[in-house]
């Protein structure tokens, strides 16, 4: 078999690239019906159910049985539920929970599905993008920063106050005693909740362009009776100086900005002298071959195909992308003037790096 180019063809790598394709195509249906698991609950119930057939679940998980018996269908055959033909019971093991329920966490990969059909909805848009240029404002992404703090949430509570603040020399005794902290690009605010509730003697500031977002944070905030903490729509790539915070914060938010370099000056602008400025971004290399082995990595790139690059070419930025990587953020942050730059990891999150960063 040759090609047009005249070219010979390895038929035992063709059909084994054919399967790989077919099982491309075979995950993204799957990673629907996952997202309709997380959605409905049906992982939820599964987990504390024994051995049940489809009328016994559906009728604890309050829906149809028709529907729900199509989607166990597709999640024996995916491998993911166990099914007794015997007795027609299906079973979720232990084993799959630990990563398909909310009481896995962070660990949850159902719950990441869903990003899938948020992207779908896009799609027309991003091809229209790859003809004439632009891109895709956060206007277009539905219920995005509702998911953003679902999924940040899981991850904040698993680490931030017991993880990644500690990593910082000093600033949890610095936050007892009481210290001004902003968060950049704050989202819905659930990081900033949690720090304010555990140290009331400091006082937290928000600042993101969503007034979603904001909403979600003042909100939070109120229900929870914090008074040290507030929330501002803002550019944020109109944050500068005088010097006035010790901590500033940025979580997984820099990649996505129009002006990248514009906000990280503005960020060392705006602190003190001996302050520190934490930024978490997704972990990875800037050089490509260096992430190839990595199994995330074709995620990463297709979210920032789907969201993070395209929604800062929309406001006509930089585009940096999700995959920027270790080196380029290095480099970015000593353009903006900070000095001393630490890489480090955090257990219970494997997706970032974690940057202590100061002047």
């Amino acid at each position: 078999m040759t090609t047009t180019t005249d070219q010979p063809i390895d038929q035992e790598k063709a059909e084994a690239f054919s399967e790989k394709v077919l099982g491309i195509f075979s995950g993204g249906c799957l990673s629907l019906m996952l997202s309709v698991g997380h959605q409905t609950g049906l992982f939820d119930k599964l987990a504390e159910l024994p051995a049940s057939t489809s009328q016994e679940i559906a009728g604890a998980a309050g829906l149809q049985e028709r529907y729900v018996r199509e989607w166990l269908g597709g999640m024996v055959t995916g491998g993911i539920v166990e099914y007794d033909a015997a007795a027609r019971t299906y079973r979720l093991p232990p084993e799959h929970a630990g990563m398909l329920t909310r009481a896995a966490g962070p660990n949850n990969f159902a719950f990441f599905t869903q990003y899938v059909g948020l992207m779908g909805l896009v799609e027309p848009k991003v091809v229209d993008a790859f003809r004439n240029g632009g891109g895709v404002p956060y206007s277009e992404y539905p219920n995005f920063q509702s998911l953003q703090r679902e999924e940040t949430s899981a991850v904040y509570d698993a680490t931030l106050l017991n993880g990644t603040l500690p990593l910082v020399l000093g600033l949890v005794e610095g936050l007892q005693k009481g210290i001004d902290v902003a968060d950049v690009g704050c989202g819905a605010g659930y990081a900033l909740c949690l720090m304010a509730a555990a140290y009331p003697n400091s006082r937290f500031a928000g600042y993101d362009f969503s007034e979603e977002g904001v909403a979600f944070g003042r909100s939070e905030a109120a229900g929870k009776g914090l008074t040290n903490v507030t929330f501002e729509v803002m550019d944020i790539s109109t944050l500068s100086g005088p010097p006035r915070f010790d901590l500033i914060t940025a979580f997984d938010t820099i990649h996505d900005q129009a002006q990248p370099r514009r906000v990280l000056k503005g960020i060392c602008e705006a602190l003190k002298p001996d302050g520190d400025f934490l930024c978490v971004d997704i972990a990875g290399s800037s050089n490509l071959e260096e992430n190839i082995s990595n199994p995330m990595t074709p995620l990463f790139f297709t979210f920032s195909v789907f969201h993070c690059m395209t929604v800062s070419l929309a406001q006509h930025g930089e585009g940096l992308g999700t995959m920027w990587g270790e080196q380029k953020a290095r480099e970015l942050f000593a353009e903006a003037g900070f000095g001393r730059i630490e890489t480090r990891q955090v257990e219970g999150d494997f997706m970032n790096n974690y940057y202590l960063v100061r002047k």
